[in-house]
């Protein structure tokens, strides 16, 4: 007799159409809106290496992220002692594009940055500090090997929690090189 022929390989959702610059930041995890598939560990090498998996994610060019409405800070930085503006869209508007509710009660972020360094934080505290991602720094765009592309970052003058912080305590949780932002919920 004849072995019977293999099964079918399922069929898979076609791809989303691809951006048009390349990802600056991808948010994974307990998302609504998927713009890509899962972890490459072979082609997202830098995300296999923090242990970052996921099956689905949103990835953001620059394009998108400008898309969103703009916030604006001038904080003191550790780096030089002045103060700086600082441009780019809220984090929470950022998931709230991926459907994470403004306020959602219960959500827990992992904030990923390009050299490893990755920051624990709720959505509670994002908005309570009006976290922004910032992608300009005094008018100009943040390069990676400066802040950029991409800064998680607050206006610590103003959080009451950090403004009476020693400069060199105020941003660290704020990581610059930010590249990647799980979401959980609890």
């Amino acid at each position: 007799g004849r072995a019977p022929a293999p099964a079918p390989a399922p069929a898979r959702a076609p791809a989303p159409p691809p951006l048009r610059s390349p990802v600056l930041l991808t948010v994974s995890g307990s998302i609504k809106r998927h713009n890509r598939g899962a972890l490459d560990p072979v082609v997202d090498q830098m995300a296999h290496k923090h242990g970052l998996a996921f099956e689905q994610a949103f990835g953001f060019d620059a394009a998108a992220l400008a898309n969103l409405p703009t916030e604006t800070i001038q904080p003191t930085l550790e780096y030089d002692g002045k103060p700086h503006t600082l441009a780019g869209p809220t984090l929470e508007m950022v998931l709230a594009s991926v459907g994470i509710a403004p306020g959602q009660p219960g959500v827990q972020l992992t904030l990923y940055a390009v050299d490893g360094y990755r920051v624990e934080i709720s959505l509670a505290e994002v908005r309570e500090q009006r976290m922004i991602l910032a992608t300009r720094i005094d008018g100009q765009t943040m390069a990676l090997g400066g802040f950029g592309p991409v800064w998680a970052v607050v206006d610590a003058d103003r959080v009451a929690a950090l403004k009476d912080k020693p400069l060199a305590e105020r941003f660290q949780r704020c990581p610059w090189g930010l590249y990647h932002v799980d979401v959980r919920l609890a």
